[in-house]
């Protein structure tokens, strides 16, 4: 409620400022309220004063002092005493020390709204369609995938707690050359395990998880793909492992608590005629030129290094084809902002992509694509790969099996999505407060502990004043803070801001814990304790929840 207030009362501050210089307030115009850390430095602080010297062209320091004048006149405006006192610091910031007891009426708000707490109205009106993972259905998913699948699970749920209309995807790659070398690939470990003298293909799948397949297959059809044609048998591979390896995927995903709203098929842009109606539009558009018999793309008509081909000179599309039609078709369903996470190895495919946006006469402004880094596994200290027989990779099904899917989740996303990420194995499977996804799921379980062995249900209301200590305060201050975290991590597409803001506001209760009795012998206090203890609860369960983790009522 503390920062509710203040934003109020700066932004009819500002109003009144602007007045008296003559000038308007921008519709852009913004200004940051921070909790401050040193009590001495107050409660809150703001940068107002520096947002309006770019205005006015005035010294912030001074702007301060008359923003500060403007808001003692104005102390009688609706719920302004609930402030103690102004101060200008640091050269043009307002430092705000809120009136006893003030600053924990947010502890009110959070028992009231309970899980809705941290829900805002930030992306009302804009779709978002969220496109992760999209592996390509030829093998497992690896740790690359699993890493993509936290991120973007994650961030599809912080979107939706900031107030925006999600759609997550999976583009499933179900055409093209790498499905017709699965085919074949499969086709040849058929023969192999039949005792026929069969080759791999030239770049074809090497990994074993083909030979187990190929046993699967001869369980059910025995040698009857021998008596089709070639042609035929492949084709029939390519289905069967197709099917096996998305049933894998999904499996995966399920256990990882990912969920998709769709799959979208590659198949069904050609079925549909997309590819050719999207190509059809650019050609009409002049975007589109023959040279060498192959159809290109003159994407350095926007801002591309190089114009790209579309289709071959043997007549068969590029990659870049159906991609063009699917973002029309993403487009076309009524979305207005397209979030896309890719692998490191198509950083190099984003200025063509947006530039075919663009083309299709679309803002390529809405199109994001985040590159999510790798990650390198780690064991005593020295990078490991894990045991597999899966060939030259490792699964994200080995990494879940080994460290369990809140280890996974977590240190999946608690770095920003273009860090290289570190991943410690050791580190994920110990049970102790070194390990931060544990550190958080004990302080939900400790707190929940606490509210069982009370002889008394969480009060609605308590003498909030009674809560004065420094760390009391410092804990407060952090619970007010989760709604900015999460629009922070909205605005940003950053998950790992959630995840920091969390182990902060663990810290400040365990530190809270370790120097005050919850359950003492003031029934007064008791009561206030509980409704923080109860609060804190509220706001680490809910922002577990919107990153997938597990929120354990005992450890």
């Amino acid at each position: 409620m503390g920062q509710d207030l203040l934003d109020n009362l700066i932004d009819q501050t500002v109003v009144d400022y602007c007045k008296r210089k003559g000038v308007d307030v921008p519709e852009s115009f913004g200004f940051e309220i921070i909790v401050t850390r040193d009590p001495s430095h107050g409660d809150f602080a703001s940068n107002v004063a520096f947002k309006l010297a770019k205005l006015v062209h005035e010294k912030p320091a001074l702007i301060a002092d008359e923003l500060v004048l403007i808001m003692e006149e104005g102390k009688a405006l609706p719920k302004a005493e609930a402030i103690d006192r102004f101060q200008v610091a640091g050269g043009g910031f307002i430092n705000f020390y809120m009136a006893k007891g003030s600053v924990a009426e947010v502890l009110l708000e959070v028992i009231r709204k309970g899980k809705e707490f941290g829900k805002s109205d930030f992306g009302k009106g804009v779709k978002v369609l969220l496109e992760f993972v999209s592996a390509n259905p030829t093998g497992p998913l690896t740790i690359a995938h699993g890493r993509q699948a936290a991120i973007g699970d994650s961030l599809a749920r912080i979107l939706c707690k900031s107030g925006h209309e999600v759609i997550t995807e999976y583009y499933l790659n179900d055409g093209g050359r790498q499905m017709g070398l699965l085919g074949a690939s499969l086709w040849a470990r058929y023969g192999q395990e039949l005792g026929m003298d069969k080759a791999l293909p030239e770049d074809g799948y090497q990994g074993a998880y083909l030979v187990d397949l190929a046993k699967k297959l001869i369980a059910e059809k025995n040698d009857s793909l021998l008596k089709e044609t070639e042609e035929k048998a492949v084709e029939v591979c390519r289905v069967y492992a197709m099917e096996a390896m998305m049933a894998d995927i999904r499996a995966d995903l399920k256990t990882m608590r990912v969920s998709f709203d769709s799959y979208y098929s590659e198949q069904t842009l050609y079925k549909k005629g997309h590819v050719t109606k999207a190509l059809d539009y650019l050609s009409e558009k002049k975007q589109l030129f023959e040279e060498d018999g192959a159809l290109w793309f003159r994407s350095t008509d926007y801002g591309d290094d190089k114009d790209r081909v579309v289709r071959k000179s043997s007549g068969d599309f590029t990659y870049l084809a159906p991609d063009i039609a699917y973002h029309r078709q993403k487009f076309e369903r009524g979305c207005n902002r397209l979030i896309n996470l890719w692998g490191p190895d198509h950083h190099g495919y984003i200025a063509r992509l947006k530039a075919a946006c663009q083309a299709l006469g679309y803002d390529a402004s809405q199109v994001e694509i985040r590159i999510v880094q790798l990650t390198t596994l780690y064991r005593k200290g020295e990078p490991v790969r894990m045991s597999t027989r899966a060939g030259e990779f490792v699964t994200l099904r080995e990494l879940y099996e080994e460290v369990g899917v809140d280890a996974t989740r977590f240190f999946f996303i608690m770095r920003r999505v273009e860090s290289h990420l570190d991943f410690d194995l050791d580190l994920a499977r110990q049970k102790s407060q070194d390990n931060p996804v544990y550190y958080l799921q004990y302080a939900h379980a400790r707190i929940s502990g606490i509210l069982r062995n009370a002889e008394q249900p969480v009060p609605a209301k308590a003498d909030l004043k009674l809560l004065s200590s420094e760390e009391e305060t410092n804990l407060i201050k952090v619970i007010s803070e989760y709604p900015k975290a999460v629009v922070s991590a909205s605005e940003f597409m950053e998950p790992y801001r959630v995840a920091d803001y969390l182990r902060d506001l663990a810290v400040k209760f365990h530190k809270f814990y370790s120097l005050h009795r919850v359950l003492g012998d003031d029934p007064e206090v008791t009561k206030a304790r509980l409704l923080l203890s109860e609060a804190t609860r509220i706001v680490l369960k809910g922002g577990l929840e919107v990153l997938g983790i597990s929120q354990p009522e005992s450890m």
